[in-house]
């Protein structure tokens, strides 16, 4: 005859059954797993978050005192967590607020990355390596050769001192790297501003006109020009296009930080250049020529220059006449610097004068009504206005 269940077989079936329910619950969440849930309980141990499960999520006190504001949270508010451990000693599901929301800080900075649009981060930190720039709950880095500025060959401790004069303020930044499983947020000033100057540029380009006057500010002076920052963007002004006079370094007319106006020259916008002139504003000195000279007049002027088929000597207004070796006396010098030397000061004769070509010369030898410059050839001219 069958027996019937006795209390003790129902008790061990409920055990089984629960122990199976246990188990299901457990497949049901893994490490990593996102979960959103309600805040049942808060307190100095940490909160207790209802995830939907057959067990309420745990999270410790300690995660919550690492999120950036931990009073925001209270009973009631909904919240995200990720799972961090199915199962503890205690059989507790532990969860996790602050890693739940560094991994969509994650997310959004593969986001900034992808997209390349610029962050505005406040630097909370420094060392001698670089910054430190907190991206919601992460903590990106940027390294010190891609801070703006930074002065080349520094030591640890000089480095250090720059880089600590950056703490408390608010820079533009762009994503270079980004790497949850290491952990890894990198991020760079020097990129960002290239970027942005590279906008600038692109929004200026579109907008200029060959023949347009623009107002800059000289950012910085080289050998062949000076460049002129337009308002993020740079335009050159080519040394020869600083003065109608020759000038040998743009030291002589521009300082850096000095305000200009400029004529666009020309403008290339596949390449994204521009160029600029200052001698376009002024008054062209060959504009006027015949109407202050005429051939077989004597002049006055300072040699600028000797070379190898003569003597460049500067006028009063500016404008440079060529004295050639033929024309520096009968029979001619073996040498130009035999009669000339540069800064000198010579009276000379116009034996001939081109206004369209820019060009006059001159000649120590008795005027002859007719006579013409011996002719010069057009690459020794052209070397010489480069040198």
């Amino acid at each position: 005859m069958q027996q019937p269940f006795s209390s003790s077989d129902d008790s061990s079936l409920d055990f089984a059954a629960l122990l199976e329910q246990s188990f299901e619950e457990l497949d049901e969440v893994k490490r990593g797993d996102i979960l959103t849930g309600t805040i049942l309980a808060l307190d100095n141990h940490g909160v207790i978050v209802d995830v939907g499960l057959k067990r309420d999520g745990v999270v410790p006190r300690s995660d919550l005192d690492a999120v950036d504001d931990p009073d925001h949270y209270k009973i009631g508010q909904e919240v995200t967590v990720m799972v961090v451990k199915t199962e503890d000693y205690d059989g507790n599901l532990v969860v996790s607020i602050q890693q739940a929301l560094a991994s969509k800080d994650w997310d959004e900075a593969i986001k900034f990355m992808d997209s390349g649009d610029l962050y505005p981060g406040k630097v909370v930190a420094a060392n001698k390596g670089g910054l430190i720039v907190p991206f919601g709950e992460l903590r990106g880095f940027v390294p010190a050769s891609h801070v703006l500025d930074l002065p080349r060959g520094l030591g640890d401790d000089d480095r250090a001192q720059f880089l600590s004069k950056l703490v408390g303020r608010r820079v533009d930044l762009k994503i270079i790297e980004v790497n949850p499983e290491r952990r890894r947020l990198v991020l760079s000033q020097r990129e960002a501003e290239r970027d942005a100057r590279d906008t600038a540029k692109e929004r200026l380009l579109s907008r200029l006109n060959v023949g347009d006057v623009v107002k800059g500010t000289v950012s910085s002076l080289r050998e062949f020009g000076a460049f002129i920052d337009l308002g993020g963007a740079d335009g050159l002004v080519h040394i020869s296009e600083l003065a109608w006079r020759r000038v040998r370094h743009p030291g002589e007319i521009l300082s850096v930080g000095q305000e200009v106006e400029t004529y666009v020259l020309q403008l290339d916008r596949d390449e994204r250049r521009i160029g600029l002139s200052l001698k376009r504003l002024q008054p062209n000195p060959w504009e006027e020529i015949e109407k202050n000279y005429s051939i077989g007049q004597t002049v006055e002027g300072t040699v600028s220059r000797v070379v190898s088929f003569g003597a460049f000597v500067e006028l009063d207004n500016g404008i440079e006449a060529l004295l050639h070796v033929s024309q520096m006396g009968d029979p001619a010098p073996q040498a130009p610097e035999e009669l000339v030397r540069p800064g000198e000061r010579i009276t000379a004769k116009i034996v001939s004068l081109e206004p369209d070509r820019q060009r006059m010369g001159l000649t120590f030898k008795p005027f002859v009504e007719g006579e013409e410059l011996s002719e010069t050839p057009e690459e020794e001219l052209d070397t010489a206005k480069v040198n």
